[in-house]
């Protein structure tokens, strides 16, 4: 979606668009401040993961070695074992067919595995991801090989359903390559606290190379500014998925923060460069064009994305959605909303729309004001809104209650004077 996207954009056939000239007037403008050309995207993301994960298993210096040998036509026996732990048929034999060589020879050194797995706190459920992402692990010796992780793991405080989530980590050497990962790291981030909560992020940080990605990330964070090891540790918490860019994209980040007026000394960097982490460029150029078609400025949309930067996470289906509700039935211009961009970040079933409900239920039986004032009404942590609004008129107006449970539907304040 985000290529179609960018080629009918770059394409330049017929008349320019309000989006392509939006996307063509923030380049030019990142271009005066940064020397640099915007639109020309590098992809960013895993660069450690363009092939198969599964090569992890195969090309490491990890003593996980698939039991079969060079096999490569899916083995019935394998897959059903595979659905006797709780795979579909259809999930085991992509799974086998992902996995070449894939030979579970011995069901009881599988059993075993799954057993051990068990009594180190993983579920029914972690079992089926571990055996659906790196079904490798139940060839393996479960006392000799995978017993010693888990002992690790479990001394670092990190959950069996976060391992379960990256089962690929199980399968790497753990004195080759998890030991000196989370020494590293712990050099870095100060605390096996900061490390945990990083971890426990974005578990699938752990499986990329050190030398070739987790250094390399780091060094960069360092040359681009981040010279205070507070810092950098900050961002490491809250984003540890930057080990796993490319020290090119990680410039590119710095860059485009610049460019929107972010500084690394501002208090809320850290959270501005986790949230860019998620993003590819063009994504970037494509979110702050659709704002702009709503009417916004560039300094608009800046400010705002300062204020909260998860509005860039919005799908822009939800983004347009939200835009034109706000419009037609609050009669509210996006900047207008924007001033307190956290709304946009609200859920639109969950939040935004009962809450409408509640107060209208509330004008229609004269409980407040039809001037009231929006977008602030909207504001506020559920347990604000539900104490302002619905506690404190349930026993006189019990729809409010029946309103904020999704259970009465928002139409509109029609008649109500907004």
């Amino acid at each position: 979606m985000d290529g179609s996207n960018s080629a009918k954009s770059a394409s330049g056939v017929g008349r320019p668009s309000p989006h392509s000239s939006c996307i063509t007037m923030f380049a030019a403008i990142c271009r005066r401040r940064l020397a640099v050309l915007l639109p020309q995207i590098r992809g960013g993301g895993a660069y450690y993961l363009q092939s198969n994960p599964q090569a992890v298993l195969f090309h490491s210096n990890s003593t996980t070695a698939v039991a079969g040998g060079r096999d490569s036509e899916p083995c019935p026996d394998t897959i059903s074992y595979l659905v006797s732990r709780g795979l579909s048929p259809a999930a085991a034999r992509n799974t086998v067919a992902k996995t070449p060589g894939l030979r579970i020879r011995s069901t009881e050194k599988a059993d075993a595995v799954c057993a051990l797995l068990r009594r180190y706190g993983f579920s029914d459920a972690d079992i089926v991801r571990i055996a659906r992402g790196a079904p490798v692990l139940l060839t393996i010796d479960p006392d000799r090989i995978l017993r010693p992780k888990l002992e690790f793991f479990v001394s670092m405080g990190f959950e069996p359903s976060k391992l379960a989530s990256s089962p690929l980590l199980l399968a790497r050497s753990l004195d080759k390559h998890i030991v000196p990962s989370i020494q590293f790291l712990r050099g870095v981030v100060g605390t096996d606290d900061g490390v945990r909560r990083g971890f426990s992020r974005i578990p699938r940080v752990l499986v990329v190379s050190l030398d070739k990605c987790m250094r390399p990330a780091v060094e960069a964070l360092r040359r681009h500014g981040l010279t205070s090891s507070k810092d950098v540790s900050k961002v490491l918490v809250l984003q540890m998925g930057v080990l796993m860019l490319s020290p090119a994209r990680i410039g590119e980040i710095f860059e485009d923060l610049k460019a929107m007026g972010m500084s690394i000394t501002d208090k809320r960097f850290a959270n501005w460069f986790r949230v860019m982490c998620c993003l590819r460029r063009e994504t970037l150029l494509r979110k702050v064009a659709l704002y702009r078609s709503f009417g916004m400025s560039e300094s608009e949309v800046f400010e705002a994305v300062k204020k909260q930067p998860t509005v860039l996470l919005c799908a822009d289906e939800t983004i347009k959605k939200k835009a034109l509700f706000f419009r037609d039935k609050l009669k509210l211009e996006m900047r207008d909303v924007m001033v307190h961009p956290v709304i946009v970040a609200y859920s639109f079933e969950k939040t935004i729309l009962p809450r409408c409900a509640v107060l209208n239920v509330l004008m229609r039986k004269g409980k407040i004001k039809p001037d009231i004032q929006f977008p602030q009404a909207l504001l506020g942590s559920a347990i604000i809104f539900l104490t302002k609004y619905v506690q404190r008129y349930a026993a006189d107006v019990p729809d409010v209650v029946e309103a904020y449970k999704g259970k009465i539907k928002f139409k509109g304040f029609k008649g109500m004077g907004i």
